[in-house]
């Protein structure tokens, strides 16, 4: 039996979207990373399914690429929110995820969502022993003392002077599986241009080096404005394009994240 499926992007950072809404779908950990396999399956960084909710327009559950289930993604909110959009004709969405719900609107050309508040505590990030965590003493290579945040998934940022020197694809690896991140973590390299502009790279945990990650990109920001090194809104350029990030200096102080959303193409797979 032949199910549908929808190949989508977020500068660069791709998705397989499978839609359970209307049929069954089961999806384990096998079947998600034979799906994400780029030589074996369809390809991409995370695998996307869709299900009926009371809570939202949709559910979305995200699997990585080596089959593990992760609560968030920024990029595939913003995927997942002009797909339904589209769907309704509205300007706005929302999004059931494992770590809330997340709200998505129509920004210009681009897609922005509500990511929510960051959270700082170590228990929360969270951490396997106490530590200070806007200067986590954690070091790899030229990798140094990072600020750790959770913007529904944990994240390592590490400033740094120069990305052409950073080996990313040999020390993200080994600080993902660090003993101090007992969920693993996203590990970001940014480098500061301005107080108006960043780029960065990002080692995913349980996808690899991705041409992008809008929760890390919002984790960047959140952290350089607590290090003082940029400003709450930013641009910021990672491999795949450049999305726009502001850490609202409110009561809430949400974190919202605007970019491109691209429709690669549809097809159909036994699974």
């Amino acid at each position: 039996m032949k199910t549908p499926f929808l190949k989508m992007h977020g500068t660069g950072n791709d998705f397989v979207v499978l839609d359970a809404r209307t049929r069954g779908l089961s999806i384990d950990a096998d079947t998600a990373k034979r799906l994400s396999d780029r030589h074996f399956g369809i390809g991409c960084d995370q695998l996307l399914l869709l299900e009926k909710t009371d809570k939202a327009d949709v559910r979305m559950r995200i699997f990585n690429a080596d089959g593990s289930e992760i609560s968030t993604c920024g990029n595939a909110s913003r995927c997942v929110a002009d797909f339904i959009m589209r769907e309704s004709g509205g300007d706005k969405a929302s999004i059931e995820t494992s770590a809330g719900i997340v709200t998505g609107t129509r920004d210009g050309e681009l897609i922005k969502v509500n990511m929510g508040a960051p959270r700082f505590g170590w228990q929360q990030i969270p951490l396997s022993e106490s530590r200070n965590t806007e200067h986590l003493g954690l070091a790899e290579g030229l990798l140094m003392d990072p600020v750790a945040v959770n913007m529904g998934n944990p994240h390592a940022v590490f400033f740094v002077r120069d990305l052409y020197h950073i080996k990313m694809a040999e020390w993200g690896p080994k600080l993902e599986n660090n003993p101090l991140f007992p969920q693993r973590a996203n590990i970001s390299a940014v480098q500061v241009l301005s107080p108006d502009r960043v780029k960065m790279v990002v080692w995913e945990r349980g996808a690899g080096l991705t041409m992008a990650c809008g929760s890390a990109a919002c984790a960047a920001v959140v952290a350089g404005t607590l290090r003082e090194v940029t400003n709450r809104k930013i641009d910021v350029e990672l491999p795949g394009g450049t999305l726009q990030v502001e850490w609202q200096q409110n009561e809430s102080g949400d974190v919202l994240m605007s970019g491109p959303v691209a429709y690669v193409f549809e097809g159909e797979i036994d699974l």
